[in-house]
């Protein structure tokens, strides 16, 4: 069980200036060991609903193997407000990753780290919470601005924000939209390219996190049909 950072804000104001506090725990610094099973994690939720379905994948970086998995459905209070969306989205990921049976050595997000006008993306605050390297790999930008990288896989062009390097668009796959990669915590940026480009499976998007997406649609459609039922 984790040891909770904080108490969870009941307002956008409240949660705000909770994220201007914890900026400057984040440290983004290359990894102290090389890692050998990645996390995906990967959350769903209509705006306007409380109910929210969470999943994580642990892969082996090797092989990309999927060695766990894990779910939750919970629900939040907390309104869906862009640039804050990890206070509705932590909580449920939390409860998921008291339920995995191999903790990861690094954890990916759909979403961002430190690409983020406050620097704390759903990677960063989460990973202050797991205490572990995280990193954001999400398919929009939220705040930043790049130019085109070349249209070859691997290529990537820095994403600028107030003068400061926030991430990476990364093209994953020849001549695809890139992704957008940013540290999130106890990580630097270009071993979250490297990781991002390791875990290829001939998708856009990275295989953690592809795979997270898929449990947590999965969950989502069995618990709706129940529902119907």
């Amino acid at each position: 069980m984790l040891t909770p950072l904080h108490a969870w804000p009941d307002s956008p104001e409240a949660a705000v200036a909770l994220q201007q506090q914890l900026r400057h725990q984040v440290r983004i610094q290359p990894l102290s060991q090389p890692p050998e099973t990645i996390a995906g994690c990967d959350i769903s939720f209509n705006k306007f609903e409380e109910t929210v379905y969470a999943g994580i994948v642990v892969l082996r970086l090797d092989t990309l193997e999927t060695i766990a998995e894990a779910t939750a459905i919970t629900t939040t209070s907390f309104s869906y407000v862009p640039g804050l969306l990890s206070f509705r989205e932590i909580p449920a990921l939390l409860e998921a990753w008291d339920k995995l049976t191999v903790m990861p050595d690094v954890v990916v997000f759909d979403g961002h780290g430190i690409a983020h006008p406050r620097r704390m993306g759903i990677a960063t605050h989460a990973g202050l919470f797991l205490d572990r390297p995280t990193l954001g790999c999400g398919k929009s930008v939220l705040v930043g601005r790049y130019d085109e990288p070349a249209p070859e896989r691997g290529a990537w062009s820095p994403m600028l924000h107030r003068g400061e390097v926030i991430g990476a668009a990364l093209r994953t796959k020849n001549r695809i939209n890139p992704v957008y990669v940013s540290p999130g915590h106890l990580i630097d940026l270009e071993t979250s390219i490297d990781l991002m480009l390791r875990c290829d499976g001939g998708y856009r998007l990275p295989e953690p996190t592809r795979r997270a997406h898929n449990l947590v649609n999965a969950v989502r459609r069995a618990n709706l049909s129940d529902q119907a039922q």
